[in-house]
């Protein structure tokens, strides 16, 4: 059985292989030891934190697999960006230019630099290994967040947002940044991605045009990737699609890929997970014999900095666990959960 925890300092390891994996494509996960060390130190204390409201809390959960005691993946929770460190993106917008003399007038597509997501909670460095990325773990490993974020809502702000990995070949070139970011930033998109992930921004405002781009002049497969996700990142956007994220104009200033958004209590999980209290006064043996709903639901503690969230079957009609399920979500008999049905 998979479960979702918060991440530990036993894990760096396990971290480094996974941000090693993801090959220099994440912002977030960048391949330096010391600042995957400070992510799971910005965890452990934002978790011990008592929270009043979104600060500059950070939040990392990996997917454990119990029976191995291997690492997964990884995804996080930023609770309010562009506070202490800047949060650009391109947003898409249009400028029209008319001539009276020539009755012409040309609307033209501009990508303009803003820090609109100001104030936004991110969710963020979703990443699984290639031979668990499977439909079932991404599910556990993204939505579990969600559930937190329900149990937990005064530590994060009223928007949301997440970004998708823009279109890239298969030697993880960009089209979009050839064709743009190389003319301002000398370096692979790789290391610009590396350097963000460090929280060294600065180059990109010292660097990066004031003024609008014009995508008219960029060449056509440039033009062709902006708003658009990288093929293998469809199921991540999916499961976004359908939580309530919907692409409102805005890009990653490296690759274009979509910038998502939604009202965090407008999410589907936040908006249609319960709260049950399973019974687990009976017998271990008790417990399996009633054990009969086929249903996946995603089954969540309430805790903060002992957060545990499963996928199992569920009855919320007569609420029950396995043993074994007790144990992984560390619960208590009254102990209440949070459970969200699967997709």
């Amino acid at each position: 059985m998979k479960v979702v925890r918060p991440v530990d300092y036993q894990d760096l390891s396990a971290l480094e292989t996974l941000a090693n994996s993801a090959r220099g494509s994440m912002t977030t996960l960048p391949a330096n030891r010391d600042h995957l060390a400070e992510l799971i130190c910005k965890t452990r204390d934002s978790l011990s934190q008592n929270v009043e409201g979104a600060g500059e809390e950070s939040y990392h959960f990996v997917l454990e697999d119990q029976e191995t005691g291997e690492i997964l993946g990884i995804s996080g929770i930023i609770a309010t960006i562009g506070l202490s460190a800047p949060f650009y993106n391109f947003r898409v917008d249009e400028e029209v230019h008319a001539s009276e003399t020539l009755q012409t007038i040309n609307r033209m597509t501009v990508l303009k630099l803003c820090q609109d997501y100001t104030g936004y909670t991110s969710l963020c460095t979703l990443f699984i290994s290639q031979q668990h990325d499977s439909w079932s773990n991404l599910q556990l490993l993204s939505r579990a967040r969600l559930l937190f974020i329900a149990e937990h809502r005064d530590r994060f702000a009223d928007r949301v947002l997440a970004e998708i990995q823009g279109v890239v070949d298969e030697n993880n070139r960009s089209a979009f940044w050839n064709s743009l970011g190389t003319h301002f930033f000398p370096m692979a998109m790789s290391k610009a991605n590396y350097l963000t992930g460090l929280e060294e921004k600065n180059f990109i405002a010292d660097l990066m045009p004031r003024y609008p781009i014009y995508t008219r002049l960029l060449p056509k497969q440039a033009r062709a990737v902006i708003g658009e996700p990288r093929p293998d990142r469809e199921p991540v956007f999916n499961i976004l699609e359908r939580e309530g994220f919907s692409y409102q104009g805005y890009v990653d200033i490296f690759d274009a890929g979509p910038t998502l958004e939604a009202g965090t209590d407008r999410l589907t999980t936040l908006r249609d997970s319960q709260i049950h209290q399973p019974d687990l006064s009976t017998t271990s043996a008790e417990r399996e014999t009633v054990y009969t709903q086929n249903d996946d639901y995603l089954v969540a503690n309430t805790s903060a900095r002992s957060f545990r969230c499963i996928s199992t079957a569920f009855n919320p009609q007569a609420p029950t666990l396995k043993q074994k399920e007790t144990d992984l979500l560390q619960l208590n008999d009254g102990d209440p959960v949070r459970v969200a049905v699967s997709y």
